[in-house]
């Protein structure tokens, strides 16, 4: 009972925390990080301990499948070399950077433990990068490889993590083996991943029910993780597989009214999900400074080591991300054009987003007891996701602003969103005109054929010409709206005179709210 009360304890701070955020135009994510925090410290509420492994389960499963349901794969494709250089070399060089800081600044710190720590925070987080990114604008390049990275790079820094931990239990440590065993994780995770997602593609649609339907893509995630986990192989890469299968094919297996209902059910439990993260990464602070002695030792025989380790951390990614755009330069100097540097303010934006968050805290957590050095990897790692939270977070929109970035031409759309409609208008016209007529050539859906006609007409001399008549489609659809506003009213007085059933009058609102749904989307 406690437990529970706990929850919704935390529920309701999400909200709270939340809105406030949002008044004062903060980042959620510091303010439910802060909030968590300082609820540690209240009297009567209890020590937060978090099971690493349950942590990860539960959490980085359906975070990683949303993030690959949405990403768009040709673009992905696309800029594949530049995501594997972000998601494996910007990791592996960071956590040699951090393990050479690490052991100049705290000596005794066995080489081992230094690799462990560099692992653990070396990967910027998913759940970290989807809830800063959701607040600010990048051209498309910049979006694609943050989140390609924040998809694959946690696999990376898991399989370091592990060598290192081994490496500190036997003194032993082989690159080859190193190399090997990640090619195997992820090749094995990848099929995996891949064959949790083909059955998916199949049997979703054999379920009808679109609750049942809905209740699938939720398990998809964590069967693909746990199942890679079984096999020892890596979950991480299983659920990314699974979620780019489920998401290429979510178009054809779901119909209209599944997916608005999967789109709704999927966004409020990432919403509270992400929140719960944040919150409980804050609320286990107590215990971690609680398990070291407490502040004082923290300031005093951490505090140096650690602000080393956060700006060698920061400055590693700078130095990568600079140098690989160097390297494009260089190459092209030499005539192979294939590849488009990203430019210094794009760079530093890139450089600038590396947040760290709940993996990097769970993984630090999963260090075995009685590991060298095993309270200041804990703290040092929680002080990593606090720095880069609330300075990188909170700064990060300021950057992009002062930044100016505009998308490359070749990172353009071909069409843009309005003739795109036009297109489609065209596209269904020509099918209501082949079947607008019976065999004697008479119009059997006159009213059909006009009102396709007239959309098609008005979606044709509207592309491209947007600003001209911004006014008059704001004032269509805000017309639109008070008449769907209207409507509900008369639905709702006629329900509560009695004088229509409670399904009749969810049926009309459904009508309603995709109309006034339609009307909104079209108007923004």
């Amino acid at each position: 009972m406690e437990l529970f009360e706990l929850v919704v304890a935390m529920l309701l701070a999400i909200i709270v925390l939340h809105f406030t955020a949002q008044k004062l135009g903060l980042p959620p994510a510091v303010a439910l990080l802060t909030g968590g925090a300082l609820f540690a410290f209240l009297p009567g509420l209890p020590v937060i301990e978090l099971d690493p492994e349950l942590v990860l389960v539960i959490f980085l499963p359906p975070l990683l499948m949303d993030g690959a349901w949405f990403i768009a794969i040709h673009s992905l494709k696309r800029h594949v070399i530049g995501i594997a250089s972000l998601a494996v070399g910007s990791v592996v060089f960071t956590t040699v950077a951090v393990a050479a800081v690490a052991h100049w600044a705290v000596p005794g710190l066995p080489w081992a433990a230094c690799a462990a720590l560099g692992a653990i925070v070396s990967p910027p987080d998913a759940v970290s990068a989807r809830a800063i990114l959701q607040r600010v604008h990048l051209p498309r390049r910049l979006s694609i490889l943050l989140e390609g990275e924040s998809l694959f790079n946690d696999a990376s820094g898991l399989v370091l993590f592990r060598f290192a931990i081994a490496a500190g239990a036997t003194g032993a440590f082989s690159m080859v083996d190193a190399l090997g065993s990640f090619a195997m994780l992820s090749l094995g995770g990848a099929i995996v991943g891949a064959a949790i997602g083909a059955g998916w593609v199949m049997l979703a649609p054999r379920l009808e029910d679109k609750y049942l339907m809905i209740a699938s893509s939720l398990l998809a995630p964590w069967a693909s993780y746990l199942l890679a986990e079984s096999f020892h192989l890596s979950g991480v890469i299983a659920t990314v597989a699974a979620g780019l299968i489920c998401g290429w094919y979510q178009h054809v297996v779901f119909s209209a009214t599944v997916r608005m209902n999967s789109t709704a059910f999927w966004a409020v439990m990432i919403f509270l999900m992400e929140a719960f993260v944040f919150l409980l990464i804050g609320s286990s602070l107590r215990g971690v400074i609680e398990r070291i002695g407490g502040f004082g030792v923290v300031l005093d025989e951490m505090e140096v080591p650690i602000l080393a380790i956060l700006a060698a951390l920061t400055l590693a990614r700078f130095a990568w991300v600079f140098g690989s755009d160097g390297v494009i330069r260089l190459v092209r100097l030499f005539g192979v054009r294939r590849y488009d540097p990203i430019g210094a303010r794009s760079a530093t934006v890139l450089g600038w987003a590396g947040m760290r968050g709940v993996v990097t805290l769970a993984v630090a957590l999963s260090v075995p007891e009685g590991f060298p050095g095993r309270d200041f990897i804990l703290v040092a790692a929680f002080a990593v996701i606090i720095g880069t939270v609330l300075i990188q977070g909170t700064t990060l929109g300021a950057v992009i602003r002062l930044a100016n970035l505009e998308a490359p031409k070749n990172e353009q759309r071909h069409l843009s969103m309005s003739e795109a409609e036009a297109a489609m208008a065209q596209a269904q016209l020509a099918v209501v005109e082949s079947h607008a007529h019976d065999a004697d050539g008479a119009v059997i859906h006159p009213r059909l054929l006009d009102r396709y006609r007239h959309q098609a007409a008005l979606s044709l001399d509207y592309a491209g010409q947007e600003e001209v008549h911004a006014g008059t489609l704001h004032a269509h659809f805000d017309l639109i709206l008070k008449a769907v506003a209207a409507g509900r009213e008369e639905l709702l007085r006629l329900h509560r005179n009695g004088e229509i059933d409670e399904e009749t009058l969810q049926e009309l609102e459904h009508d309603l709210d995709l109309e006034e749904m339609s009307a909104l989307a079209a108007k923004a």
